[in-house]
């Protein structure tokens, strides 16, 4: 099994674990009391400098753990006074130490746009993102046929929210233009292999139309890296293991300024 395979696999189980304790119906109401999304391309349209998402990230399955991150509250707080456009927050707990907790304090912390990162194959995923006030969810083509990308981009949609769609080769974003994705991502990091490529993004950017938003992902490490993505193309640069491996709102003040 491929390591993008096993987590999915994971996030499936962990979902079916949560809807035994929280039933569809009442997550349904749940989501339909929350407060309306955010518009999410407004706050990432293209502009004359790069935009940054900035991710809440504990750990990951190719580094182990990054940073303890005790209040992600507080670290999204930072990061939106220092100019972050967005925040991601990683809920994937088995790899990357994230939860819907996490999720919902960052939200009731910041203004902008909070993105729930994560492994989502179904529709009760979808919906517990909204409940805990997501705007944005990602929806990675790799792990998803095609009418399931459509069924799950089309139900992101009627519930207010809007994806990020990621993608990793040529096919993927053509993929991901035909389900009608207006923000695209482009993730250096191969999830089968975890192995960076940062030159993909500039390959694959041209495929990617100007009304489409272009957000680079993976294998940024410093405010070369950044400029390296803006000069392809890149109007969101997706950063999180350089943020809360340093001192973040200096590292994000830099990144902005590239």
């Amino acid at each position: 099994m491929s390591l993008l395979a096993d987590l999915v696999a994971g996030a499936r189980a962990d979902a079916a674990a949560r809807r035994e304790a929280l039933p569809l119906a009442r997550l349904e109401a749940l989501a339909a009391a929350a407060a309306p999304p955010l518009d999410a391309l407004a706050h990432l349209r293209p502009a004359d400098t790069v935009k940054i998402l900035a991710e809440v990230k504990r750990a990951s399955p190719s580094r182990g753990s990054l940073a303890e991150i005790a209040d992600p509250a507080a670290l999204a707080a930072t990061y939106e006074t220092s100019g972050a456009s967005a925040i991601s927050v990683l809920t994937e707990g088995r790899r990357f130490l994230g939860s819907l907790d996490d999720l919902r304090a960052v939200r009731a912390a910041v203004s902008v746009p909070v993105l729930r990162k994560d492994f989502l194959v179904e529709e009760y995923q979808l919906l517990e993102a909204r409940a805990a006030g997501a705007d944005l969810i990602l929806l990675i083509v790799a792990a998803l046929d095609q009418p399931t990308l459509q069924r799950l981009f089309d139900f992101t949609a009627a519930l207010g929210m809007t994806a990020l769609v990621e993608t990793h080769d040529a096919g993927e974003v053509e993929r991901a233009l035909e389900v009608g994705a207006r923000i695209v991502g482009v993730n250096a990091r191969d999830l089968s292999t975890f192995e960076l490529d940062q030159d993909l993004f500039g390959r694959l950017a041209d495929r990617i139309p100007g009304s489409v938003i272009r957000v680079a992902e993976s294998a940024v490490r410093t405010a070369t890296d950044v400029a390296h993505y803006r000069r392809a193309g890149a109007d969101v640069v997706l950063v999180g293991e350089a943020l809360v491996t340093g001192d973040p709102a200096r590292t994000l003040q830099e990144f902005l300024a590239a």
